[in-house]
């Protein structure tokens, strides 16, 4: 399976593009190779390199994905304590999932963080200030999109996401909570 690329004409697998671009459709998707480095580079070359095992990557995004799986598993759960999460955003994330044996159900684990996160100076720059929209149901308060980004004011909804958003794409890692 594979379609054309509208950029440099050249018949592509479904693998040679990114499912965004996949999504597209014919006629509109461009392939990897055009999308990344605009047609300079023979599309079979990796330009990015894992300096722990080798392995080539097509992008800079996807070897910082892939360098998560040579972190030690040195990072507690906040609430049970585990040990076992390569980085805090994991272990929020944990907690945010509604598995954690200390804080079960997501919902529930959703509104724990936020109240911890709420009553800790350290977060009061990553709390959104956007105001809180109900729609009746009270049993709830927390926004939608309760934590903001410092350096890019982009919102999310959980917080292991603005813990990945700032150790993907800013480069600041376990920067809150003592995680």
């Amino acid at each position: 399976m594979g379609r054309e690329c509208s950029d440099c004409q050249e018949w592509r697998t479904c693998s040679q593009f990114s499912s965004n671009q996949w999504r597209k459709g014919d006629g509109a998707s461009r392939c990897k190779f055009c999308v990344d480095s605009n047609g300079v580079q023979n599309y079979n070359s990796s330009r990015y390199q894992c300096s722990e095992c080798n392995r080539d990557f097509d992008s800079q995004n996807e070897l910082n994905m892939h360098m998560q799986v040579h972190r030690p598993r040195n990072v507690s759960c906040p609430v049970c304590g585990d040990t076992r999460f390569r980085s805090g955003a994991n272990a929020v994330q944990h907690v945010e999932s509604g598995y954690c044996r200390g804080c079960r159900g997501s919902s529930n684990a959703r509104q724990q963080i936020y109240n911890y996160a709420s009553g800790q100076r350290v977060m009061a720059q990553y709390m959104s200030s956007v105001a809180l929209l109900t729609n009746g149901d009270s049993s709830d308060d927390v926004p939608d999109f309760p934590y903001q980004c410092q350096q890019c004011s982009k919102a999310f909804r959980h917080l292991s996401q603005l813990l990945q958003h700032n150790d993907q794409k800013h480069q600041v890692h376990n920067f809150m909570l003592g995680i």
